[in-house]
């Protein structure tokens, strides 16, 4: 197949990773027969730099003719002045709504070889294989701001059409895997959870093969240190999720694991390893780039519907980390590029065998 993919580097370590993932799709498409041509713009920081914009023109222009957008990484402390009128995030922002995705998607499941970095005991991580899915376009987030001397406000907001569609998706996804469905809010204090909460519910009644169960936001943050092998697919609104997310990050052992899929929406999909730009360690090779090279798995996967091809990367993945050479984070020693290198070996040794 013929896919246009666009790439944004962005800012920190995420050039080195995203070089990372284009790499992957490279070896994919020549291993099975597909051209996938590749188109690099500014976001975030660099944006900023370069154009005064954290998502320039010609970059929407991009994300608006293209078939899937594969991340780095956006955001660092040169441009972190909470008081500053442009910020990277407000790229991020922007493209998710331009995109209309909806729903952030992000799978945690440990690799025996990862599991002993998890700052849990073995028995508390022992078979987790969870996804959430976080709503993205909504909540206090987006809702309206204000601010004076003497205080501010940001509105948190949700519509019955918000809520319902992310929560059908949750339930999709929940059906084709062990038809377990999480949903999380704040029910008992917040208007907006006492309406997500019943429109959950009233959804509930169109898939009665999928096991419904609400958590208040608290309490789930509790379980996913004391019993996180107990959920399979959890859904909630957008704060929530992005602070839960990040919580269950932690028990994989390293951030650089984690992938993510931002999609729901009528434009192309978003995919994006969830650890942030690492100005620290930048241009040293140091990076892990599994993460993205896990989101790439799930690119082919969600936005260009090649199921093997993303099997064959995630597998490759896989044998890397049971027999490879890791990076830092992950007890190693390995570089950036090494790691990538022994993906591609494991993925071209593969698809060889079969």
């Amino acid at each position: 197949m013929k896919a246009h993919i666009v790439v944004l580097p962005g800012d920190g370590i995420g050039p080195e990773v995203a070089s990372s993932g284009v790499a992957v799709l490279r070896q994919v498409a020549q291993r099975f027969g597909h051209a996938f041509a590749f188109d690099e713009h500014a976001i975030g920081g660099d944006a900023i730099d370069r154009f005064g914009d954290p998502l320039p023109p010609a970059t929407r222009e991009a994300l608006l003719a293209c078939d899937a957008v594969l991340l780095g990484a956006v955001g660092g402390p040169k441009w972190s002045d909470p008081s500053a009128s442009v910020r990277p995030e407000q790229g991020l922002l922007a493209m998710r709504k331009l995109l209309g995705v909806f729903a952030n998607v992000r799978p945690l499941k440990l690799h025996p070889r990862t599991a002993a970095l998890s700052p849990l005991k073995p028995e508390r991580t022992k078979d987790v294989d969870l996804v959430f899915v976080r709503e993205l376009t909504g909540g206090i987030y987006f809702g309206a701001k204000t601010r004076d001397a003497d205080g501010a406000t940001d509105e948190c907001r949700y519509s019955v059409a918000e809520v319902e569609r992310v929560v059908r998706h949750a339930f999709d996804l929940a059906r084709s895997r062990k038809r377990k469905l999480t949903s999380v809010d704040k029910a008992n204090v917040l208007e907006t959870s006492r309406l997500w909460r019943s429109v959950a519910t009233r959804v509930a009644a169109d898939y009665p093969d999928v096991e419904l169960e609400h958590q208040l936001v608290d309490s789930m943050a509790m379980h996913l240190l004391t019993r996180p092998a107990d959920y399979d697919v959890i859904v909630t609104e957008n704060m929530f999720g992005d602070i839960l997310t990040d919580e269950a990050s932690v028990l994989a052992g390293s951030l650089g694991l984690s992938p993510s899929a931002s999609v729901g929406g009528p434009g192309a999909g978003i995919y994006e390893p969830i650890h942030g730009s690492a100005p620290d360690i930048a241009g040293q090779s140091l990076a892990n780039p599994l993460g993205t090279i896990l989101s790439v798995a799930m690119l082919l996967r969600h936005s260009l519907g090649l199921q093997a091809e993303a099997e064959a990367v995630e597998a490759a993945v896989g044998q890397v980390l049971t027999h490879g050479n890791l990076t830092r984070d992950l007890g190693g020693t390995a570089t950036t590029h090494a790691v990538t290198r022994a993906v591609i070996d494991a993925l071209q040794t593969e698809t060889e065998a079969a």
